[in-house]
């Protein structure tokens, strides 16, 4: 069911965990959050594989980095790939990818609310990105955020509204 798929995780607040010692969010170099999420609604040993490259902070992935997942993308027997992402640099790292790869199909997802404070946007957004990319043919970079999915070109932030929206032809 899912042998074709693969998930990159490489951080952002999808994954973000509180930190008592230091009262910060932090973003642990574990895939639990993912696990956990896919062990909740996939009762079967059939799942996803899950490979954690970052754990970073969107505002800290630096170029190395997106040449990094880049990599893990090109060597991936995987043609269907799963990308947990944070959201503030989403669409740069859509974009930088959508210029090096064109034989796979590629959905970047993540969660502007952290697991650990609410479950409902990461899982949702996480559900919805593997839904489309396990029923996806086409070849390209997409985008699942909000109930949005999309050409990554097409779904962008709007951080007045705090969720993604689909881009007009104009901005």
């Amino acid at each position: 069911m899912f042998n074709n798929i693969l998930i990159l995780n490489t951080g952002g607040t999808f994954n973000k965990k509180y930190n008592q010692k230091t009262g910060t969010l932090d973003v642990p170099s574990d895939s639990d959050v993912v696990k956990n999420i896919l062990n909740d609604i996939f009762k079967t040993n059939k799942k996803p594989k899950i490979s954690t490259i970052i754990s970073k902070d969107s505002l800290d992935i630096k170029k190395k980095d997106r040449f990094l997942i880049l990599e893990m993308i090109k060597n991936a027997k995987e043609d269907k790939i799963v990308i947990i992402h944070g959201t503030d640099t989403m669409n740069k790292t859509a974009k930088f990818l959508n210029k090096h790869i064109n034989n796979k199909s590629i959905i970047l997802t993540g969660s502007m609310q952290p697991f650990s404070i609410s479950q409902i946007e990461p899982t949702g957004n996480l559900l919805m990105a593997l839904g489309f990319i396990q029923n996806q043919n086409e070849k390209g970079i997409f985008i699942s955020m909000n109930g949005i999915v999309d050409r990554y070109d097409k779904v962008k932030k709007d951080y007045k509204k705090a969720l993604f929206k689909r881009s007009k032809i104009n901005e």
